[in-house]
């Protein structure tokens, strides 16, 4: 089998770099995105492979990071949006957003639709991760900043349950063009994903709490299953997935016609403005 080539963003830590070890371990081509310089330079180095420097709470720099990947590879087979977390208090980007939901959402939606074109003729697989936390979510067109009633985890839980509304719409558009979506829950993994917010979730990750998280390597399993298998016959396109099973979703990850005009809006927010000139991404 030709060697695939699988772009893996938050691969600078946690489950992406588990996943990115895993692949690259399996003879795969793995590209790693991150947002630290050094930490994701460490893992391309140890890994043999290219990496790319980008911070998704600049959407200017997710625009960039696509066109160097548009002009540097001619076929992604596996797109891995992994990057986020949750973040600290209400913040808004420079680009206007709620911080969470841009960095959880909405700049994985621009990378993918930036990708379009080059994932339809690669047939790709791309897989989101998502978050049981998405439970707790609510989509609500007319307030996707958060304005009312703004708390860290029901804003985390909201971006989480986007990643499934974009992963089922995703598929519903482009399937028929030989794309395959798929949302996961990861598990509660022990990294530092939560570090830098006000959640109550972050003390998990510092107590003796921490003994009972699962390790980033476990964590990474259904990721590395869902990019390793075969897509309409070891997992069903559009569809959300924990263990590698089929997973129960939010009520509102069901609402297709919801899922369309969630799509139609985030479409609207990513294109508004000017796209700004950035210096060159990092990568090698």
């Amino acid at each position: 089998m030709p060697q695939r080539t699988i772009l893996i963003t938050g691969a600078s830590d946690g489950i992406g770099a588990a996943a990115a070890r895993n692949l690259a371990n399996a003879g795969e081509r793995v590209v790693v995105v991150g947002r630290s310089p050094e930490k994701t330079a460490a893992v391309g180095k140890e890994l043999g492979t290219d990496y790319f420097v980008c911070d998704f709470a600049e959407l200017g720099q997710v625009r960039q990071l696509a066109a160097a990947l548009r002009e540097r590879y001619p076929r992604i087979d596996v797109l891995v949006n992994n990057a986020g977390g949750i973040m600290r208090g209400h913040e808004l980007t420079v680009d206007g957003h709620e911080r969470t939901f841009q960095i959880n959402h909405l700049a994985p939606f621009l990378l993918t639709t930036e990708l379009l074109e080059l994932l339809t003729a690669s047939r790709a697989a791309i897989i989101n991760t998502s978050s049981a936390a998405n439970g707790f979510g609510q989509i609500d067109l007319a307030d996707l900043n958060s304005t009312r009633n703004y708390s860290t985890n029901r804003a985390y839980g909201t971006a989480k349950l986007a990643n499934i509304l974009f992963t089922a719409e995703l598929q519903n558009r482009y399937g028929k063009d030989g794309i395959s979506a798929a949302a996961f829950h990861p598990g509660v993994v022990a990294t530092n994903f939560a570090a830098e917010s006000t959640s109550w979730f972050r003390h998990a990750y510092k107590t003796v709490l921490n003994r009972f998280l699962l390790p980033a390597e476990q964590g990474a399993d259904t990721l590395v299953w869902l990019a390793s298998s075969t897509p309409g016959r070891d997992w069903v396109p559009g569809a959300y997935y924990a263990k590698r099973a089929l997973a129960k979703a939010n009520s509102q990850a069901y609402d297709a016609e919801l899922a369309r005009k969630f799509w139609e809006r985030s479409l609207e927010l990513v294109s508004a403005g000017e796209p700004v000139d950035r210096p060159e991404l990092d990568n090698a």
